[in-house]
C-alpha cells in the first residue's frame, strides 16, 4: 500500500503493519478528540516515524495515488482535527 505524509512523500508499507499503524492511529484520535496537544504531538510523532521506518520510500519520478495520506509532522491539533473521520486517519 502507498502512503503519503503530507509535506514528505510517500511510502510503500506492506498491509500487515496496518495494524500497528491502527494503533497509533488510535492514540492520535483519542489526544484529538481530548484536546491534549501535547499527547497529540506526541503520537503523531511516533505515528509518522514508525510508518517512515516501516515502509520505503517510493521513488520521486514514480507517480502512484496514494491508499492512506497522513498528516505532516508539523500540523496542529486542529488541522488533524478537521482530518480524522470516523475511523482516524487510517480505516480499518
Amino acid at each position: 500500500m502507498i502512503v503519503r505524509i503530507l509535506g514528505e512523500g510517500q511510502l510503500d508499507l506492506a498491509e500487515e503493519h496496518l495494524d500497528e499503524l491502527n494503533i497509533l492511529d488510535e492514540q492520535v484520535s483519542d489526544a484529538v478528540a481530548a484536546g491534549d496537544e501535547a499527547g497529540f504531538a506526541r503520537a503523531l510523532s511516533r505515528m509518522l516515524a514508525r510508518a517512515r521506518a516501516l515502509g520505503e520510500p517510493v521513488q520521486a519520478d514514480r507517480l502512484s495515488a496514494s491508499d492512506l495520506i497522513l498528516p505532516s509532522p508539523d500540523s496542529s491539533l486542529a488541522e488533524v482535527a478537521l482530518l480524522l473521520g470516523d475511523e482516524g486517519l487510517i480505516p480499518g
